[in-house]
């Protein structure tokens, strides 16, 4: 491994052309944000870099326009699947995504996914070095055979410091040890995607989550809909329920739960999301993208965690808190998307509730020091 980054080192100081750099990390939109500090890492360190990204089109969104990004290579691998299609299809498909990766003759690729299909990607992509994570950290062992060397990453990490990790040793950088920077780049339609829900309920407000990817990281719609009622009491906070838009039954049970009617439903778009969760005063919700996206917008974040772990996916703010069932034995490894026995997230409302309490008396304190730091 010091041999290739030795060799990697070298031909950056010597080649005269900046080094082209393929990113592979295909998706969820959650673990894609994951990533964007490692891609600030690497554009700080190497300003003179292409560097390419290679996401699926379904996650694509909250990378486009980014401008630390030289090549954004939507790749759709669903469409490889069979199905319906006949195999001409699939070949002609897969030639075509296959000529968009090797016109850019990559000097690295770095597998943030850690698949056999990413790992795959990289390889037809004929990168000269390819690195990934090394076989206890990755999700498909085999895919290591892909690669040209591999990373040794702490396992009891967050997967930011685990990307940032093979950032650095694979291209010999320096990352960050506190205060990632996410960069997310808006423009001004989804500022007034903000602009039009804040002028119904005013700076005063907080975001509500109730959706996920998975069943079993779902906390009850109708606590969140007792949650708003206790925010607006003690807090005068006006409570946005944010969903997708094939969630509106969701923000509905959450809306029918409150008996203060101090609840909003919005369903902004991705980027949209963020700039409003730059505004809101605290954020509470699972594991999932919109509480990803939250953290890189720097929010008060309160998570409630079931059957994944908080110091893996949550927040890496120590100011932030997690609101997880403790006095349970079935939670280690468990990230199943279904359970007879889900009781991980039954947590009452006054749990919940206090924490919210905590964080923005946090918040406050931190304020408070901030601005006698500049007296």
């Amino acid at each position: 491994m010091r041999l290739c980054v030795f060799a990697l080192k070298s031909f950056r100081l010597t080649s005269g052309f900046p080094m082209k750099i393929l990113i592979v990390k295909l998706s969820s939109i959650g673990d894609v944000v994951h990533t964007l500090p490692a891609l600030h890492a690497i554009r700080r360190a190497l300003p003179e870099a292409e560097i390419s990204w290679a996401v699926e089109r379904s996650a694509a969104e909250i990378l486009r326009g980014n401008r630390l990004i030289d090549n954004l290579i939507e790749i759709d691998t669903r469409s490889l699947r069979r199905g319906g299609k006949v195999i001409e299809e699939i070949l002609i498909d897969a030639s075509r995504q296959l000529r968009e990766l090797r016109r850019y003759e990559f000097d690295i690729a770095l597998d943030f996914q850690g698949l056999l299909k990413s790992a795959s990607i990289i390889k037809l992509a004929k990168a000269k070095k390819r690195f990934g994570f090394s076989k206890d950290n990755l999700r498909e062992p085999a895919s290591r055979f892909l690669l040209t060397g591999t990373i040794d990453v702490e396992r009891q990490a967050h997967i930011i410091r685990k990307n940032l990790t093979l950032a650095k040793e694979a291209l010999n950088i320096p990352v960050p040890e506190t205060d990632f920077e996410f960069p997310v780049f808006t423009d001004e339609n989804h500022r007034r995607e903000t602009e039009k829900i804040i002028g119904q309920t005013g700076e005063n407000f907080a975001i509500l989550n109730p959706a996920g990817g998975w069943t079993t990281k779902l906390w009850s719609a109708e606590r969140f809909g007792e949650l708003a009622d206790g925010l607006w009491e003690e807090n005068n906070l006006i409570s946005v329920v944010t969903t997708a838009s094939n969630e509106t039954e969701l923000a509905n049970r959450v809306l029918r739960s409150s008996r203060s009617g101090k609840v909003f439903p919005a369903q902004p778009s991705l980027k949209g999301f963020y700039e409003l969760a730059r505004r809101a005063k605290i954020y509470v919700g699972g594991d999932t993208a919109p509480t990803h996206l939250a953290v890189a917008a720097k929010t008060p974040i309160v998570g409630i965690f079931g059957p994944t772990e908080w110091w893996r996916n949550g927040s890496p703010n120590p100011n932030d808190i997690c609101v997880e069932r403790t006095d349970i034995g079935c939670r280690i490894d468990c990230h199943r998307r279904a359970c007879d026995n889900w009781i991980c997230m039954n947590i009452e409302v006054e749990t919940v509730f206090r924490a919210v309490q905590e964080r923005l008396m946090r918040k406050m304190k931190t304020q408070t020091i901030q601005i006698s730091a500049n007296i």
